[in-house]
């Protein structure tokens, strides 16, 4: 049985649409033992996002970000978290927003950009599904300053580290995104192997 034929939904109420949109929503799902449960949940729907790895392949560098994140900060962290660019796809493809997301956030013009998977990154109340792409850069690609845009609240520092000493900042608490890890982890493991 295919997972639409077990679940209905009864209804689809708008909790808050501000910044992003809350919905608390009520359905029916058939279980295992043929029984049907009313349940209640709420997601948060702020739309796919993509993310990129940077990579000097003549240093061995990875080129990543640091920025301000409220929830990080109210969740008792600094708020300051370092993580691959990225953002939102804005109706764009993900390939496209990504390519301008680089170069608002870091100031540098990728070429060539390889998407390696999709993820759901917290799958129990956020819909967004994220497209992780691995892209080269080197001195030669940059175009602007970076920073991200002002009007958006954005004021991002780069950081240019070797993979092994990002792949540290994992294990030393430096690095605690999880888009970020994924993608160091995923480059880590491709370096080992070979690919």
């Amino acid at each position: 049985m295919d997972t639409k034929d077990r679940v209905r939904i009864v209804n689809t109420a708008v909790l808050s649409d501000d910044w992003y949109v809350l919905r608390k929503v009520t359905f029916d799902f058939l279980r295992r033992d043929g029984t049907w449960q009313r349940q209640n949940r709420e997601t948060y729907d702020r739309g796919n996002g993509a993310t990129i790895l940077l990579h000097d392949r003549q240093t061995g560098n990875v080129l990543l970000t640091r920025q301000f994140r409220m929830p990080a900060f109210v969740n008792g962290h600094d708020g300051m978290l370092i993580e691959t660019p990225g953002g939102l796809l804005d109706d764009a493809s993900p390939e496209e927003r990504i390519r301008a997301e680089v170069e608002e956030e870091t100031g540098y013009r990728v070429r060539h950009v390889e998407k390696v998977f999709e993820a759901f990154m917290s799958p129990g109340s956020v819909t967004e599904k994220l497209y992780f792409y691995l892209g080269d850069y080197d001195s030669s690609m940059r175009v602007s300053a970076g920073g991200g845009v002002e009007e958006e609240g954005e004021e991002i520092e780069t950081i240019e580290v070797p993979l092994a000493k990002a792949l540290e900042m994992i294990a030393s608490g430096a690095i605690m995104d999880g888009k970020t890890i994924m993608l160091l982890q995923h480059a880590a493991l491709n370096a080992r192997s070979g690919k």
